[in-house]
């Protein structure tokens, strides 16, 4: 009896090529989504770790900025203070305490004693740093791990486009989607395995075709230069604070205080928010205020003004009046890390980055499986 040979049809095309990228990159992707999965929740984790700096007394008056600039000044040149939403958490000061520093030391400050504490290191500094190298360029050097970690994302994008298609059933009907959005964890060991990454990869699928799109902007420069080219504008690229403003003031002219900048700026941007003011260093150099909107719909969106010292408004750039395409663009970074919406974000990110952990494991096992399957069946004896 001439045994009747299947047609080699799309799905089974699909099937393969899943099977052998997924094969091929596993253990790629498993660092890189473990990595990914641990720095999801980094600076929480780390928070855990240091003792909190507490304002002891906010029912006085509050010091000053000018003061408490003056106070730090002995430790270095000071850039920037943060001044939190709340009125009772510490002020954040960013210090240059040497020539070498690039974004400065963060010094806690109480508000309304003046002490102040420089911002302690974590145990786990060394742990995530390690976490973010691994999730980068895989612990080699950057300019071989960059492209490698680069490819097995084009990698996981296709495994993730070929596993929404190989999830779909043959037979179109309601009876035939129902097990893929379930786990059936009174079956067998097999079937609860094939569920796990046919089920919980079907839930993940959409944040992980995001991470991946938005992750593949720090690994190829063409990549970069397309995403700019098809959103129409550029992609990181305003990585150096936008455009320089010099101070235009005349000899004698009577300056703003710091707090008449933050009444000004309150009166612009009429919100409750954290807000950070870079302190002019020299007589050429303005007030630069970045504030973000705790009722907006994402934390990480700020708005930013530009004041010359006697309270001129020299430039205001309003997230809500940019382009759509700008804005996109702009939020690439939080919406790959997964702080576009906060904690609620975080925490699908989180979950997600897990699922994808474990996909190249339970991949390989489903993989294993059919192996011994196919090779049970070539020892039975052929009838004829």
């Amino acid at each position: 009896m001439t045994k009747k040979v299947k047609k080699y049809t799309f799905r089974k095309f699909i099937n393969d090529a899943h099977l052998w990228l997924g094969i091929g990159s596993g253990i790629i992707l498993f660092l890189v989504c473990l990595s990914g999965t641990v720095l999801t929740f980094e600076e929480e984790i780390k928070d855990l770790f240091v003792k909190d700096f507490v304002v002891a007394d906010a029912s006085g008056s509050p010091l000053s900025l000018m003061e408490l600039k003056e106070t730090l000044s002995k430790e270095g040149i000071v850039s920037n203070v943060t001044i939190p939403a709340v009125r009772d958490e510490a002020l954040k000061f960013s210090v240059k305490t040497s020539p070498q520093e690039r974004r400065g030391t963060t010094y806690f400050v109480d508000p309304f004693s003046g002490e102040y504490q420089k911002e302690q290191k974590s145990s786990l500094d060394g742990f995530f740093l390690t976490m973010f190298k691994m999730h980068r360029w895989l612990l080699m050097d950057i300019e071989i791990g960059r492209p490698i970690v680069g490819v097995a994302t084009i990698i996981f994008l296709l495994l993730a486009i070929s596993g929404i298609v190989l999830w779909f059933p043959k037979k179109l009907k309601w009876k035939s989607f129902k097990p893929g959005f379930k786990i059936k964890f009174k079956a067998n060991w097999k079937r609860i395995n094939h569920d796990l990454h046919n089920t919980l990869g079907f839930y993940a699928c959409i944040f992980l075709v995001i991470m991946s799109l938005t992750g593949l902007f720090w690994s190829f420069e063409w990549y970069r230069d397309a995403g700019s080219m098809a959103l129409g504008t550029k992609v990181f690229g305003n990585r150096g604070g936008g455009p320089k403003f010099e101070s235009a003031l005349k000899p004698g002219t009577t300056e703003k205080t710091f707090e008449e900048i933050l009444q000004l700026t309150s009166a612009e941007l009429a919100f409750e928010g954290e807000t950070t003011i870079t302190i002019p260093a020299t007589d050429n150099e303005v007030y630069t205020i970045t504030k973000n909107n705790n009722s907006r719909f994402s934390p990480v969106i700020t708005d930013k003004l530009v004041w010359d010292r006697d309270g001129t408004l020299l430039h205001k750039d309003l997230f809500a009046d940019k382009p759509l395409n700008v804005q996109i663009a702009s939020l690439i970074k939080p919406i790959h890390i997964g702080t576009i919406y906060g904690s609620f974000s975080k925490i699908i990110y989180f979950f997600a980055c897990l699922i994808a952990t474990s996909l190249p494991i339970t991949g390989t096992i489903i993989w294993i499986n059919k192996l011994k399957i196919k090779k049970s069946k070539r020892k039975q004896p052929a009838f004829v």
